[in-house]
């Protein structure tokens, strides 16, 4: 009896002490943000939180999205599956209309006993109209969902607009905004997420938090434009030639006409409101993981950031946002703070993909990793940032087409990056980033690349496939 008595004392605090095992999770999204972070890019933007992250965790410098377009993105790195197993191309389809019943990340961190709350954009929802609703929201993910909505949409009608027949979320669009952070959308996502960190300071929970910019519309408080004088904005450089040897394939529908056909200086002025809108992003982030220490988190919670896809500012000679398999759009910012990791303080330059984050959160977390994940657990390079990686990125874009859809596949290794359109039909690329990091020069008919083309092509083939789908997808949507 006096066992029984002992046990039933010592059965809560167990419990207790099983539940402070957990780790938090931070987990947070930016939409659009390109490779600007850490970069010598011109202007160079200034991201003081995100380097701080960055310094104290591990920035992976080659971590390549699945597909560059928002939704499809969010279904592959939120189910932990590859486009082509989530049947996800556009940015109307829902996941799980092709799989009904896989868990996603955060609602296996739900079915294992953490609170598990979202704030923003963390699955898709159109921007800026959907701002303020659920969008493409996935139910069972959340215990609770809250779905800011700033003055950025209200005052709508302020925005610069330089080609009015676009709407502004498609559009080079900005409005340097009267008023404080905190009245922003992004502004007001921040402050949510830290009354959600102060609620949830007791127990074990998975936050996601999602920010809304740098996707156009780019919005911001002036305070951040006046970070970037004008004169001090340039556009990027390219050789004259440099589009010559490219397929015509490989260049976004949305985006045929070099830098939309706008001159330069309405082009300097999109790009001084893109990374004005970065650092008011960066700046929230800020808030957040202020809070985050304040509270005396910092130490229990495991912070993961991400950016959906890369973002084109007039590389190639002009081409802006997302949806091409070029560096500029495969590639995306990628950090992770473990508390407990050897390896932080580092860079990891070694070949990462965004289906790698599920299984990463979910080990260090101490959960199994479910059967159908696609990816694998980074937590060897979270140890040792400079160990062997002998792996690949594999990225892929789906096209309208001139009436006939068509695919577009690329594989990233350390060295190279293969391309091919329609399986080849609609022309391939082959860039050596050993000695072209700008993907300039197209290597893939010279006689000497056969070779390297073959072995790419077999490797690409066994991951991602270059045919059209045959399930419905909607191609004003792509």
């Amino acid at each position: 009896m006096k066992k029984l008595i002992l046990l039933t004392l010592l059965l809560p605090c167990l419990s207790l002490a099983a539940e402070a095992e957990k780790p938090n999770v931070l987990f947070i999204a930016v939409d659009d943000l390109g490779n600007v972070l850490g970069s010598a890019s011109q202007p160079a933007v200034q991201t003081p939180n995100l380097e701080r992250l960055a310094a104290k965790g591990i920035r992976f410098e080659r971590a390549y999205n699945q597909i560059p377009l928002c939704n499809p993105s969010r279904a592959s790195i939120l189910s932990g599956l590859r486009p082509d197993q989530t049947q996800v191309f556009d940015l109307s389809r829902h996941f799980r209309d092709a799989v009904p019943e896989v868990v996603t990340l955060p609602q296996l961190f739900r079915q294992s006993g953490w609170a598990v709350h979202r704030v923003g954009k963390i699955y898709h929802y159109d921007v800026p109209k959907g701002i303020g609703t659920d969008g493409l929201d996935d139910k069972p993910s959340w215990d609770s969902v809250s779905n800011p909505k700033g003055r950025d949409v209200t005052d709508e009608a302020l925005i610069t607009n330089p080609t009015p027949e676009k709407p502004v979320s498609a559009a080079l669009s900005w409005l340097a905004a009267e008023g404080t952070d905190e009245e922003q959308t992004d502004g007001m996502v921040a402050t949510e997420a830290i009354r959600l960190l102060e609620q949830n300071r007791d127990r074990p929970f998975f936050l996601g938090v999602g920010f809304f910019r740098p996707h156009t519309p780019f919005v911001a408080p002036k305070k951040y434009f006046d970070l970037y004088p004008l004169d001090s904005i340039s556009l990027p450089d390219a050789p004259p030639d440099d589009r010559t040897d490219i397929p015509s394939a490989a260049f976004a529908h949305n985006n045929p006409t070099p830098n939309y056909g706008l001159d330069e200086l309405t082009c300097r002025k999109a790009l001084q409101a893109y990374c004005a809108c970065v650092s008011f992003v960066d700046a929230q982030v800020g808030r957040v993981l202020e809070a985050l220490k304040r509270l005396e988190l910092a130490d229990k919670t495991i912070i993961v950031f991400w950016s959906d896809h890369g973002y084109h500012l007039g590389e190639h000679q002009g081409i802006w946002q997302k949806r091409t398999l070029f560096e500029e759009s495969a590639r995306a910012p990628f950090i992770v703070h473990w508390p407990q990791a050897a390896g932080n303080g580092k860079l990891c330059e070694r070949i990462v993909e965004f289906v790698d984050i599920y299984p990463t959160v979910c080990d260090l977390a101490g959960l199994p990793l479910p059967s159908h994940l696609a990816g694998r657990s980074l937590r060897p390079l979270l140890e040792n940032p400079e160990q062997a990686w002998p792996y690949a990125a594999v990225t892929q874009i789906l096209r309208p087409g001139d009436g006939q859809p068509l695919m577009g596949r690329s594989i990233r290794t350390e060295h190279w990056r293969y391309t091919e359109w329609d399986e080849g039909r609609a022309g391939v690329e082959l860039y050596d980033h050993d000695k072209d990091p700008m993907e300039f020069t197209n290597l893939a008919t010279t006689p000497q690349a056969a070779p390297i083309v073959d072995e790419l092509k077999q490797q690409l083939q066994k991951t991602a496939s270059g045919a059209v789908p045959t399930f419905p997808f909607d191609l004003k949507r792509l």
